[in-house]
């Protein structure tokens, strides 16, 4: 968590207010933007406070694409990108070659990263890194249970068991309204098979 002095004062006293920021990695046409929303709708639903924002170059598919989440449960101000994040998560697992998706995340932070292989050969990847590493097949998972690459809210079903940042029925609620229908449906079955799969 990290801590900044609120610009509003009550009764002449500075507040000191808790942020969890999250950075989501992923590339165009996966859906981190949508997840960064979703997660935000979902803090939303907890009455927490939230600012989810994309930030990317040319808009193409295949271009790297870093979204974020910034959640509290007062009111905040602070509206700059997230730099030092505590949580990260990779959506896509090619990015690991090509992005330092670790850059600026908090001593003790969380990764959380679509990864079929064994722990051991994805620590490579973490060397020097102080974080909580945790990965999961969501490439699979959504293959598997939705039918197309685009494991965005798969990977939101690992970050939930890992960090319990907001319910799993709530990120299942604002997934229903979102994607209405047999998509909905197949979604949620993906969050949650990620949920209990993760590792």
């Amino acid at each position: 968590m990290s801590y900044f002095l609120d610009a509003h004062l009550f009764e002449g006293v500075i507040k000191l207010v808790e942020i969890t920021d999250v950075r989501l990695n992923g590339r165009g046409g996966q859906g981190a933007v949508t997840a960064s929303r979703l997660l935000a709708e979902a803090a939303i639903l907890e009455n927490q406070y939230v600012h989810a924002f994309p930030n990317f170059g040319p808009e193409r598919a295949g271009a790297p694409v870093t979204s974020y989440a910034r959640i509290c449960s007062e009111p905040f101000t602070e509206k700059t990108e997230v730099y030092e994040p505590h949580i990260v998560v990779v959506i896509d697992p090619t990015l690991l070659d090509d992005v330092p998706v670790a850059e600026g995340l908090k001593e003790g932070g969380v990764i959380v990263v679509n990864y079929e292989g064994m722990k051991e050969s994805l620590m490579r990847f973490f060397e020097g890194c102080h974080a909580n590493i945790y990965k999961v097949a969501g490439s699979k998972i959504a293959m598997e249970e939705i039918g197309r690459n685009v494991p965005n809210l798969v990977m939101l079903g690992a970050l939930l068991k890992v960090t319990k940042l907001v319910k799993l029925e709530s990120l299942l609620e604002v997934t229903s309204k979102r994607f209405p229908g047999v998509l909905g449906e197949k979604n949620i079955v993906a969050i949650k098979r990620a949920y209990e799969e993760v590792e």
